[in-house]
């Protein structure tokens, strides 16, 4: 996906981007306890064979609990946010930049000793997918029955090869997306209740209730979420990403675009209409693929929106990795953000 309020879905639209949302706290113990604890989800069965209900509904079932995880950049972030290690065999989407750094995405993974079979949007290596043995495919899913990065085209051939799992995240608050995470997380054996995991729900939390009382402190104040492009600014939908949808519910001001693309994740404006919404405070989609504000300065409309005289942009990650650990400072940034802001219109 390469731009901003919706992910790569809606095709040709959503090839330029994708936005996440957000959610409420969660309840750490009553999330292992619908894990079935060690051999995978409520739906999981004993003795040593293992299955896990996806966010599509359907229930994998295999003899034993997969060993070799096949998966999209942010899930396997995710995943070893949880404690998912040794497991994680293979990853696509933004892994590496082009220093060969790893793309932010990719968290605190150990993207050295992993196998990417696609670093872009298009990109998935099926005969390198192949020899990795998978076992199981993880990605999320913005759009109903659609693996994230898993090329349409080839998507029959890819499941072949594997049982995949699909983590909801679009139109869902961001807790949601943690918890279904964390409950594949403890299906695969990892630990959800270690310390480190504990920490950071706590680390989360905290910072939930900070944007609760800054939106509270500031409340009036417009926040637009966006996306640039060399054509096009998208003005994204606190309706469809997940974590726009969390800051919606703890009480912040987030602008509703009026004619949303097919997915509903997003407006194309054309950069002439660029200031169509007014706003105090822009989060500006910061992934690897979109303009950042040093790049938009022969944008004579981006320089006049009242947000950036003001000085008041910040960036914005559409794609958060689905874990406390990732999602807190987004939080933590988005509330000092807030906090400092002042109504620039």
């Amino acid at each position: 996906m390469s731009n901003p309020g919706a992910p790569q879905h809606t095709r040709a639209a959503l090839s330029r981007r994708g936005f996440l949302g957000a959610g409420g706290a969660l309840a750490l113990g009553a999330l292992i306890a619908a894990c079935g604890g060690d051999g995978g989800d409520k739906s999981s069965s004993g003795g040593g064979s293992w299955s896990f209900t996806d966010d599509r509904g359907e229930k994998i079932r295999l003899d034993a609990r997969p060993g070799r995880v096949v998966a999209y950049v942010a899930a396997a972030a995710a995943l070893y946010d949880f404690g998912v290690d040794e497991q994680l065999v293979g990853v696509f989407g933004p892994t590496k930049l082009k220093d060969g750094s790893p793309d932010p995405q990719a968290g605190d993974l150990p993207v050295d000793r992993l196998e990417i079979i696609g670093n872009a949007f298009g990109e998935f290596n099926i005969e390198k997918y192949a020899a990795l043995r998978p076992e199981l495919l993880v990605s999320n899913m913005f759009v109903d029955d659609e693996l994230f990065y898993v090329p349409p085209e080839s998507k029959d051939k890819i499941y072949g090869l594997a049982p995949s799992v699909a983590i909801s995240a679009g139109s869902v608050p961001l807790p949601k997306p943690i918890e279904r995470t964390a409950e594949l997380a403890a299906a695969l054996g990892a630990d959800v209740k270690s310390d480190k995991v504990t920490a950071d729900r706590r680390r989360f939390e905290k910072a939930a209730e900070r944007v609760r009382a800054a939106a509270e402190e500031k409340r009036g104040l417009k926040v637009l979420a966006a996306s640039a492009s060399p054509d096009l600014f998208y003005a994204s939908s606190p309706d469809k990403n997940t974590d726009l949808i969390y800051l919606k519910e703890l009480g912040v001001d987030i602008v509703v675009p009026e004619k949303l693309d097919q997915a509903g994740y997003f407006e194309n404006l054309s950069w002439e209409n660029a200031g169509k919404y007014k706003a105090d405070l822009i989060l500006l989609d910061s992934r690897t693929q979109a303009l950042q504000p040093k790049d938009l300065g022969d944008k004579p409309t981006w320089k006049e929106l009242p947000a950036v005289k003001a000085g008041q942009v910040v960036p914005w990650q559409p794609e958060p990795r689905f874990s406390y650990a990732g999602c807190a400072p987004i939080l933590e940034e988005f509330a000092a953000a807030l906090q400092s802001a002042k109504k620039a219109g």
